[in-house]
């Protein structure tokens, strides 16, 4: 299978994560299948497509006749067997339970071409042990978005233990084509490479807010207008190399390097979230929303609705839009 060859997608439980998907793919021009275990979830589904359609429309990316040319691509079922059985590329989305995914993947293999590419959205799971009873595990892969996939062109593409070389490769070859940016984890490892980027920076503001230093608004501001701006831009090893000067990053971390390691001797290193910071967490946002406005988001829709409007600004600067 090439990448050139997936006309056909399918997008297997279609959910907040799954719908993205679905419509990231009909994005690029390729016939989708959104399958859903209900009617239900499959008209709230095509209710998301259809919000998610028009914040793009409102927003200068698409045209209403574009967006309503996208939306005929991707049609609705409850039938895995419906969704997979023309699909190349099939992207699983389902529960981040084991038990959950082994039954979906025997679905998925049952109808499916035998050289169809599937990957899972998986955000910690193994691929080995999700691909453990397969026919054919050497086609499986995981492919980690960050929500909403639409939108947010990173992709994390994850081995199994039986993965073929030939997989990896295609599913980076897609991915790229449709406009995502994946990157290649070389070894399976819990989290991935983003999840624990993210939560090693949200343990010290947890650390940071529980210890006095300053509250949940000004931790977010922080990360907002301090380095967040600059990682939009580039990765953190290349604002150290910038920031290094002619010395580029190793001579900024020889530089710092008896500051930083004052500075990591005092920070959280704890190995699980205090029970108490989840209250503290929300009472801190639920404070830092009531300071902002509705145009930059005082509610979670606004909030999404601001979310949204930034990242496709940011993404046509990119040239990802």
């Amino acid at each position: 299978m090439k990448a050139n060859d997936i006309k056909v997608a399918a997008s297997i439980c279609a959910g907040v994560i799954g719908y993205s998907y679905a419509l990231k793919f009909a994005m690029a021009g390729l016939e989708v299948w959104a399958q859903n275990r209900t009617p239900e979830s499959s008209k709230l589904a095509q209710q998301r497509v259809h919000e998610s359609l028009n914040s793009l429309v409102t927003n200068n990316v698409y045209t209403e006749d574009q967006a309503q040319e996208i939306a005929s691509r991707i049609h609705y079922t409850n039938s895995v067997s419906e969704a997979v059985k023309n699909a190349q590329f099939i992207q699983e989305s389902s529960a981040e339970h084991y038990e959950v995914k082994w039954k979906i993947v025997e679905q998925i293999e049952a109808a499916a071409a035998p050289d169809a590419i599937i990957a899972s959205s998986t955000s910690g799971l193994l691929v080995t042990e999700i691909a453990k009873n397969a026919k054919h595990p050497e086609r499986f892969c995981g492919g980690h978005p960050y929500n909403p996939p639409h939108l947010i062109p990173l992709v994390e593409i994850t081995r199994g233990e039986k993965t073929a070389e030939e997989t990896v490769a295609c599913a980076k070859d897609f991915y790229q084509r449709i406009g995502m940016e994946p990157v290649v984890l070389q070894k399976e490892a819990l989290g991935f490479i983003c999840n624990r980027l993210q939560m090693a920076l949200y343990r010290e503001v947890a650390d940071l807010v529980m210890n006095g230093v300053c509250s949940v608004e000004d931790a977010d501001k922080a990360v907002t207008f301090g380095p967040g701006i600059r990682w939009g831009i580039m990765g953190p090893s290349l604002v150290f190399e910038l920031g290094g000067g002619k010395g580029g990053v190793s001579g900024l971390m020889n530089h710092l390097h008896d500051s930083t390691t004052l500075w990591l001797q005092d920070m959280a290193d704890w190995k699980e979230f205090p029970a108490e910071w989840s209250d503290i967490a929300q009472r801190g946002v639920d404070e830092e929303l009531s300071h902002r406005t509705p145009e930059t988001g005082n509610t979670p829709e606004t909030l999404a609705a601001y979310r949204d409007h930034m990242l496709i600004e940011e993404l046509k600067l990119h040239g990802k839009l």
